[in-house]
């Protein structure tokens, strides 16, 4: 909502201030010039990147309404997933949740919380954490250091696509300045027995051109790469979480230990505070989302 929002102010405000100062819509309007610099910068991005980052920027371009995929109540889930997962290892002793591992989508544990097992990448992190931690040969800081090498990577890949299209940004001034100089040449062949209108008008188009390559790049394909990019780092988070979560408990922490680490890394607008987040672990809040009954006893034993 905010993307749309911010997109009418920079077209009200520019257009407000144009007729403000006696300036005509219909000046602005040369559709060819729109097609030099928009198919001419898609073009260049076609060209400079594989097809899995054009599907993915185009994909984040189009979802950025929706905001981050986990918000607090979904980080509320996360933590009770993790919870659960470690007081089972806890109890039952590590090799208790091999099949969980193995077949997470069959699992009654995963089960239990549908919005994380409907991310793919989330269930396959947790999953193969797991597989590190049952396997038993690495200890805390080598585990630590895997994870963050993996976390790494993942980050990286979730920024491609923002990088991308801020090269796009960056380019299509240039591209204005191409439909500008395209215009000047168009207006130079027709100079001998044109009026001056028809000059003037000529020149006009060729100005629009400079015009639309600024304001496209710094009004809004710049501004939605930035949001992109904050997107993929509000994302990449929830990885974080997990890895402190699963470090903590091999570290020799209780499992409400470990997932209070994991609590103190979110950021403050989708942090849960203690006290909810313990209530939920313990199934006593109404209505809490994907808070087991069958986690309660547990629970209480773990604390």
């Amino acid at each position: 909502m905010l993307q749309l929002i911010g997109s009418l102010v920079v077209v009200g405000c520019i257009l407000g201030g144009f007729i403000a100062e006696g300036g005509h819509i219909l000046a602005l309007w040369h559709p060819f010039e729109i097609v030099i610099i928009v198919g001419s910068a898609i073009g260049a991005f076609l060209i400079s990147n594989p097809m899995k980052i054009v599907k993915a920027a185009f994909a984040g371009a189009i979802s950025l309404p929706k905001g981050p995929r986990y918000k607090r109540q979904d980080y509320v889930t996360l933590l009770q997933l993790l919870y659960e997962i470690l007081v089972k290892i806890r109890k039952e002793g590590v090799m208790a949740i091999e099949r969980d591992v193995e077949a997470p989508k069959d699992s009654a544990l995963f089960k239990k919380y549908p919005r994380v097992l409907a991310d793919h990448h989330m269930v396959e992190f947790i999953t193969d954490c797991l597989r590190l931690i049952i396997g038993g040969n690495l200890d805390p800081h080598e585990l630590e250091s895997l994870l963050e090498y993996e976390l790494e990577t993942h980050h990286k890949e979730a920024h491609e696509p923002a990088h991308a299209v801020q090269k796009v940004a960056d380019a299509l001034p240039g591209f204005g300045i191409v439909a500008a100089v395209l215009g000047i040449v168009n207006t130079m062949a027709s100079l001998e027995g044109a009026d001056t209108a028809t000059i003037g008008h000529r020149v006009g188009a060729a100005l629009v051109g400079t015009f639309l390559g600024i304001l496209v790049s710094y009004g809004f394909v710049g501004p939605i790469a930035a949001a992109m990019e904050h997107i993929a780092a509000e994302e990449a988070k929830a990885f974080e979480v997990v890895k402190m979560a699963l470090v903590a408990s091999v570290r020799g922490y209780a499992p409400p230990v470990a997932v209070e680490f994991a609590r103190k890394l979110l950021f403050a607008e989708v942090r849960p505070t203690f006290a909810d987040l313990e209530a939920s672990l313990k199934g006593k809040k109404p209505g809490a989302a994907g808070a087991p009954a069958a986690a309660r006893p547990a629970a209480a034993t773990a604390k």
